[in-house]
């Protein structure tokens, strides 16, 4: 099974789990073990499915603002948690692949195995909520249609995009491309870095 076969598996099955209560304050139980991808891929995409609906909710123009602020820090500290969980799956990488001998000539990507897997896994809700609007009984047919257009786009990238990710997981693996990663930095949540909050020290 080709990694991204698998990563496209767990993705849906925890679309799925969150959307049997589709509620953003449900409790969170990850079924693969800890040491194991799967692990990690989960809990990516719980992340990304949950703040999919936080940005939801956030959008309603009747939001208390006391309660928008509140989800403001939720969307902060998932955007967190995100990144760090990108960085866990970078890791995974990284140590898989440590012992290969990188060949001469060999050349680095634009982007890391684990922040292309991302995107994969905000694909994967974009095609579960595309195909919800498709199925609507109370939409009109040409919403349904044009829906469904954007769907068959959504479909091929995400087809493009696996052979991509494979593509560079393989070349990682015979040497002809190398891992460099970088972390990112964000600024924003930190003490020190953040002037806002600095100040409040």
């Amino acid at each position: 099974m080709k990694f991204t076969e698998l990563a496209n598996k767990v993705f849906q099955e925890s679309i799925e789990q969150y959307h049997i209560r589709d509620d953003v304050y449900q409790s969170f139980h990850n079924p693969y073990p800890k040491d194991a991808i799967e692990h990690l891929l989960y809990r990516k995409n719980w992340i990304d499915t949950v703040q999919w609906h936080y940005e939801d909710i956030i959008r309603d123009p009747q939001i208390d603002p006391a309660a928008a602020l509140d989800l403001k820090r939720k969307i902060d500290a998932s955007n967190q948690d995100r990144t760090d969980t990108v960085e866990y799956i970078d890791s995974y990488f990284l140590h898989k692949y440590k012992e290969v001998a990188v060949r001469k000539g060999a050349t680095i990507n634009s982007e890391s195995p684990a922040w292309a897997i991302d995107r994969l896994s905000i694909l994967a809700l974009k095609i579960y909520h595309m195909q919800e609007e498709v199925g609507r009984l109370d939409a009109t047919e040409a919403h349904k249609a044009a829906c469904q257009e954007k769907l068959d786009v959504l479909l091929e990238q995400r087809v493009d995009l696996s052979t991509a990710i494979d593509q560079l997981l393989e070349d990682i693996e015979t040497g002809d491309k190398y891992m460099k990663v970088y972390k990112q930095m964000k600024m924003y949540n930190d003490d020190e870095l953040n002037p806002v909050l600095r100040e409040r020290k």
